[in-house]
């Protein structure tokens, strides 16, 4: 998708604050962050949220899971929140699946 910030993040053509990458999954620090630890993981492949990406790419979104998971081992002793929000009444802004990393202190349940 030529309009989506997260595909051009993941192409490189955009740049971000990047703590994990694999060939087809990109980790970054959220520029808002609503906990001390709020890092983004996305796929490098466009997919306009969770459900789609379930069904289109299983295997990439189960990807997106063990690096949020390695993200939280570095960062927060293993522990972590991960939200994937669906919609814009969910709170999704941005169009390109992608998951919250947070922790570091009381969570409160925005993200």
């Amino acid at each position: 998708m030529t309009d989506c910030i997260f595909c051009k993040i993941g192409a490189g053509e955009i740049p971000a604050d990047i703590v994990a990458e694999t060939e087809d999954v990109i980790a970054f620090r959220d520029i808002a962050p609503k906990a001390p630890v709020h890092v983004l993981v996305a796929p490098k492949a466009h997919a306009p949220n969770v459900a789609a990406a379930a069904r289109e790419m299983p295997e990439v979104l189960a990807r997106m899971a063990i690096v949020a998971q390695q993200v939280a081992d570095a960062e927060c002793d293993g522990e972590f929140r991960l939200i994937f929000n669906t919609g814009p009444s969910a709170g999704q802004t941005v169009f390109h699946v992608h998951g919250h990393i947070m922790n570091g202190g009381a969570l409160g349940w925005s993200a």
